[in-house]
């Protein structure tokens, strides 16, 4: 029945379920049920872990696995070095297990595993858990600055030479802008995600219709459908990349902002 409701309804890939008769587990009061969204985060967790393992070889000649480690942590410093400075460089643990966790999520949700009979689940197509990311690397800025300011953080918000006249309606506005950053850091991944996947389940639904109507059905309705699947496929794949890029990349120039006061 899950499966029929699956193909006709896009929005059921989405739907967050209890796994293993946790359902009625409470702590405090508190569901603390064992979701499909909890379980994908820790495959993707392990498997990242098992990733940055299997680079920390320090071969002499690296292999390939290593050199893929490599390269990605030397991306994240450079981003960093780029778009923080020297400071920068404290950040590259953070920066690169948020850039790493959110590819790897990413691309997990776009895995033909249905074929075997298992169904991932994309958890950053999903606003509480973008929102989650988003606040820890919101707090992150804030702790640093003003540890490293104190209340001259706030100059933050008054852009250098801005007349005196129009500071109380400058320092409004870009103290609004700032305390927006985490929601619009959060929305973009989680749009950008739900959006790819609502589609592929759309366009499935033509494919299989199709078929089903009948041979030309499936030949006008079928065939475009799926071969617009696998172009939106790939795209998709190169939006896993971009969105865990730009939410890396963000993340950088707000802890610049934290760490320079620019």
């Amino acid at each position: 029945m899950a499966a029929d409701t699956a193909k006709v309804d896009p929005m059921y890939q989405f739907t967050i379920e209890p796994l293993f008769g946790s359902a009625n587990w409470e702590l405090a009061g508190y569901n603390i049920a064992f979701t499909n969204s909890a379980l994908w985060m820790v495959i993707t967790t392990v498997l990242l872990w098992l990733f940055v393992l299997g680079g920390m070889k320090r071969e002499l000649v690296p292999g390939r696995w290593q050199m893929a480690v490599e390269s990605f942590t030397g991306f994240i410093d450079d981003m960093l070095a780029a778009n923080v400075g020297p400071a920068g460089r404290k950040y590259v643990p953070y920066i690169f297990s948020l850039f790493m966790f959110i590819l790897f999520a990413n691309l997990l949700g776009l895995l033909p595993l249905g074929l075997v009979g298992v169904h991932p689940f994309t958890f950053t197509s999903h606003f509480t858990v973008t929102g989650v990311l988003a606040i820890m690397s919101f707090s992150i800025v804030l702790i640093v600055g003003f540890a490293r300011h104190g209340l001259h953080f706030f100059s933050l918000f008054v852009p250098h030479g801005t007349p005196w006249p129009m500071i109380p309606i400058i320092a409004p506005i870009e103290l609004i802008s700032f305390m927006v950053r985490p929601f619009s850091l959060a929305l973009r991944l989680f749009v950008a995600m739900m959006a790819g996947h609502v589609l592929l389940k759309v366009l499935s639904s033509f494919v299989i219709s199709g078929g089903n109507a009948g041979i030309g059905y499936g030949i006008l309705i079928g065939l475009p459908s799926l071969a617009l699947m696998i172009g939106i496929s790939a795209l998709e794949i190169l939006v896993a990349g971009i969105q865990a890029y730009v939410f890396a990349l963000l993340t950088s120039l707000y802890i610049n902002d934290a760490e320079n006061l620019h």
